[in-house]
């Protein structure tokens, strides 16, 4: 991606009823939800009660090496992560799944989202002796389960214990010695789903994407509210639904617009679909005269091709990406991200030389990305380019896993669609309208969305505090 927008993170699971390679089936899992998360990654691996794990900064393919996976071997269930950090420093420490020994055994867990409460939980607990390893709402979280499993008698009553007290975002994937546990916040803010292999194994994940990387038969998307257990005692698979329908729905909706995959199913409705309606409301939102529709790699492909069939306008490849380089934003600060751009993207010269471009995108944050893209099809020939955005414009910060914890650097907090259309150099700009948003994951069965990085209505309260590395300030303070 092309802006300074980001998810921080995808989860994966397996179960097996008999000793199996869960290993490099996570592997291949994490491998297709790579795009949640390039900053670290981490599988761990239960064989008859026995942890065994790995996590390292890096992506999955540079971290786990076939002796590594060698090492992690068989097992009857495991769990794994890829992990972008909207809290806590990018280091190992901060790595995912975070394993916890305790007085009742062992337990792992991997999180995909953010908490509006993480800070005063985590005040809590550290009053009361818990000693801190990391700087993400996850180890919070594990803190919150454990405690209450030290009062209940299983695991999943420990969760859902812990549920009552965990606010905002969080779709988990928790193992203990003998169960992996699935679960979803009660506003579903974070997708998940599980499936099934035809030889028995159960797969959990973030996106289906990553079921059919494994062979799994998509099943269905875990609901908001529900804990979802698979039990290695008992071969069971039960569900909890204590705390389904507590809550309003509220679907980020950005999974359909950018974060999810385009070959991904999320609520019953397809995310490659979604894109297209997005830009078929695009082409009729905002119609130019023009002779191509371009959609800017790979974010803004799938947009791109339905305004081009909403509108008439030819569809045609004018810029290509390096597939070898890392999405923009790993790199450390916009400075280097925006050179990044230069050899990430590159117009192709014969298709937009002399041509009227409608260039599609998904959003614009900064707007600093967005200008350079602009300035290589000038650069390469092109007469007009009418930009067209895939969302409304961000207009306000977001608490529940996405990179945006401020209006500060938000473009269009500052400036019209037109001064904003002069300073990226497009001859005219277009953002899709909030009302369109309902309608993108037509067909599908999620009953409400989270809307409110453009429309500013949060569905929970608001955290006390919002700075992306708040538990490292937290620390600082102490030391001062």
């Amino acid at each position: 991606m092309l802006n300074s927008i980001h998810e921080e993170c995808g989860v994966f699971g397996v179960y097996s009823p008999d000793p199996s390679p869960v290993a490099l089936t996570t592997y291949y899992g994490l491998f297709s939800l790579q795009h949640r998360g390039q900053e670290s990654c981490g599988i761990v691996v239960c064989d008859d009660g026995i942890f065994r794990s790995y996590k390292d900064v890096g992506i999955v393919n540079d971290v786990f090496k076939p002796d590594v996976i060698q090492t992690l071997g068989n097992g009857n269930m495991a769990v794994g992560h890829v992990r972008y950090g909207t809290t806590g420093s990018n280091d190992r420490s901060n790595a995912q799944p975070i394993v916890v020994n305790h007085v009742k055994g062992h337990l792992a867990i991997a999180h995909n989202g953010n908490l509006v409460n993480s800070m005063e939980l985590r005040s809590e607990q550290e009053l009361q002796g818990c000693i801190f390893h990391t700087t993400s709402d996850t180890e919070v979280i594990s803190y919150v389960v454990i405690k209450e499993r030290l009062q209940s008698r299983t695991i999943e009553e420990a969760v859902c214990k812990a549920m009552y007290r965990l606010k905002g975002a969080y779709s988990l994937v928790i193992m203990s010695p003998q169960k992996l546990i699935a679960a979803r916040d009660p506003h579903g803010f974070r997708p998940l789903c599980y499936g099934k292999t035809e030889d028995g194994r159960y797969i959990v994940a973030s996106e289906s994407c990553a079921l059919d990387a494994v062979g799994a038969k998509f099943i269905r998307d875990i609901e908001p509210g529900e804990i979802l257990v698979f039990d290695g005692k008992t071969k069971t698979i039960h569900s909890i639904t204590e705390h389904c329908g507590k809550a309003p729905s509220a679907m980020c909706v950005f999974e359909y617009i950018y974060f999810a995959r385009p070959d991904s199913f999320m609520e019953g409705c397809s995310v490659h679909e979604a894109r297209e309606r997005a830009g078929k409301f695009l082409a009729q939102q905002h119609p130019v005269e023009a002779d191509i529709v371009v959609g800017v790699p790979d974010s803004g492909l799938d947009a791109a091709v339905g305004y081009a069939k909403e509108s008439g306008i030819p569809y045609g490849i004018g810029l290509i990406k390096n597939k070898y380089i890392g999405r923009t934003f790993i790199a450390p600060g916009q400075q280097a991200r925006e050179n990044l751009v230069k050899i990430k993207l590159n117009a192709i010269a014969e298709v937009v030389r002399g041509k009227r471009i409608v260039l599609i995108d998904d959003s614009i944050v900064r707007g600093t990305t967005s200008k350079k893209i602009v300035a290589l099809l000038r650069e390469a020939g092109a007469k007009e380019v009418h930009m067209r955005i895939s969302s409304p414009p961000f207009l306000n910060p977001c608490y529940y896993g996405t990179d945006i914890d401020s209006r500060e650097h938000l473009i269009a907090c500052h400036h019209t669609v037109e001064e904003t259309a002069e300073i990226i150099g497009a001859d005219s700009l277009g953002y899709l309208s909030v009302d369109s948003l309902d309608q993108l994951a037509a067909g599908g069965h999620c009953k409400g969305y989270c809307k409110a990085c453009f429309t500013g209505d949060y569905p929970t309260d608001l955290p006390s505090a919002t700075n992306k590395r708040r538990f490292e300030k937290k620390l600082s303070e102490k030391e001062d």
